[in-house]
């Protein structure tokens, strides 16, 4: 039996596709401190404003394509959703449109847990 294309199993392998052949690059938490990114949080306002990373910008993933020219081009930029789902979707998308995008593995919990 096979399961759907939007599977966890399925979307986890994927992700995991992509990071080896080099489509998505990942930044782990311990590595945000020091760096000079772009933080964007495309979750929804509602979780935004219920807790994020200081300094980030919040465009939700249904904003994100008709928003891309507030976005800089001149920094990379980090995306983060609370597990990394919708900003893996994100980071595909800004890359295809020539941004220099990095995702947040394991998102924003994966923060929390270090807290």
């Amino acid at each position: 039996q096979f399961g759907s294309a939007k599977d966890p199993v399925n979307l986890a392998g994927m992700i995991a596709g992509n990071v080896l052949r080099g489509d998505l690059e990942i930044l782990h938490s311990e590595d945000l401190e020091g760096r000079d990114n772009f933080l964007l949080d495309v979750r929804e306002r509602l979780e935004f404003n219920a807790d994020h990373i200081p300094g980030a910008v919040n465009i939700s993933l249904n904003e994100l394509r008709p928003r891309m020219s507030e976005l800089p081009r001149d920094r990379e930029i980090c995306t983060y959703c609370l597990v990394g789902q919708r900003s893996y979707y994100a980071a595909r998308a800004l890359a295809q449109h020539g941004f220099r995008v990095r995702n947040l593995s394991g998102g924003f919990k994966s923060l929390l847990l270090k807290r």
